[in-house]
């Protein structure tokens, strides 16, 4: 399997993590089974780190998607409606 990185910058790395938390509404604390509050179990890098995954697979998802809509429309042939009383 192939491996996607991106390398940031020590003193840039809590911003770029706070700033996906902050835009995907990540909750430092969460309602648990039993319904208390409790801290999060996925930490700040966690969730980042799942966010950018789900933004790759989403935009794939939608690039893909898009192709085979333009295909599929390239495909149909035009229809020829005529008005009988014309």
């Amino acid at each position: 399997m192939a491996i996607f990185s991106v390398e940031i910058a020590d003193e840039d790395v809590n911003r770029v993590i706070d700033a996906v938390c902050a835009n995907y509404s990540y909750q430092d604390q969460v309602i648990s089974d039993n319904n208390q509050l409790i801290a999060n179990p996925e930490s700040k890098f966690q969730f980042a780190n799942r966010m950018v995954r789900r933004f790759l697979s989403d935009h794939v998802k939608k690039h893909e998607l898009d192709v085979a809509k333009q295909q599929l429309e390239e495909q149909l042939a035009e229809i020829t409606i005529n008005d009988p009383a014309v």
